[in-house]
């Protein structure tokens, strides 16, 4: 695992945008794994800027999405698929038949996670999978406790999760569904890179958890640790727990340039 200390959000933003252009300079083609939040912001800013600028062709690309409420209509303005088309293919031009994501309403949700994990699949695979952290260490919605191995399937959202998410839905919790669907970190793992950003002091021990504990159900995104290519891009307040971080630093100054993240 890579772990690369940056100054600010904007910075990890511009940083992870590079290297997302870099692919679709490699593979026009490419599929991009999105997440939602407000961590990923800067990256869709970031991006969106470089294809305004005409520093890359993002017209054959694809985006994929990590994980849907369950129960919303699709053209809901708070459904997962209605914030990626707002943050990311609108700014980027991209339309929605490039767009995959599970069908949060199908009558058989079981099914419709198995065709997910299919469909993703069938597409060749994600190539690059942006990822945020929660403060418990959750990736997705693949909370603490969750198998390493999971694929695409349901989970019940905690009433704190539902409480802290009312804010999107009117402060209304009632509003707020009770299930979504999230790819599993046995789904997650098979994406040929997987970026993490974390930015604010509130990500400090996950970020430690992730890096430099065990790997354990008990904090998700340590998980990352089994990628070949993995990379955890975090500010200086979300580093401020590591250990290892002066390494860190002085092992990315010194890395070939060619290498990228």
């Amino acid at each position: 695992m890579e772990v690369v200390i940056v100054p600010d959000a904007r910075a990890g933003g511009e940083l992870i945008a590079g290297a997302m252009a870099e692919l679709l300079r490699r593979k026009p083609d490419a599929l991009l794994g999105v997440a939602t939040g407000s961590t990923p912001l800067p990256v869709y800013e970031a991006l969106a800027a470089r294809v305004r600028a005409g520093s890359v062709d993002i017209s054959r690309a694809r985006i994929a999405q990590l994980d849907e409420y369950v129960g919303l209509p699709a053209d809901h303005p708070e459904s997962y698929r209605s914030v990626l088309r707002r943050e990311v293919l609108e700014p980027l031009g991209i339309g929605m038949e490039a767009f995959l994501g599970p069908d949060g309403t199908a009558a058989d949700i079981q099914a419709a996670c198995e065709a997910y994990d299919r469909a993703l699949a069938g597409a060749g695979g994600v190539d690059l999978q942006l990822l945020g952290i929660g403060t418990d260490g959750h990736i997705g919605f693949n909370e603490p406790c969750s198998s390493l191995a999971s694929r695409t399937r349901i989970k019940t959202l905690t009433e704190q999760t539902r409480v802290d998410n009312a804010r999107f839905f009117d402060g209304d919790i009632a509003q707020v569904p009770h299930h979504v669907i999230t790819q599993g970190i046995g789904t997650i793992l098979e994406a040929r890179h997987l970026v993490l950003l974390a930015t604010g002091e509130g990500k400090a021990d996950a970020v430690a958890a992730t890096v430099e504990g065990p790997v354990a159900a008990v904090c998700p995104a340590s998980a990352l640790q089994l990628h070949p290519h993995a990379t955890v891009v975090v500010d200086e307040a979300a580093a401020s727990e590591l250990k290892l971080a002066d390494y860190f630093r002085q092992t990315y100054a010194n890395k070939p340039e060619w290498q990228g993240i």
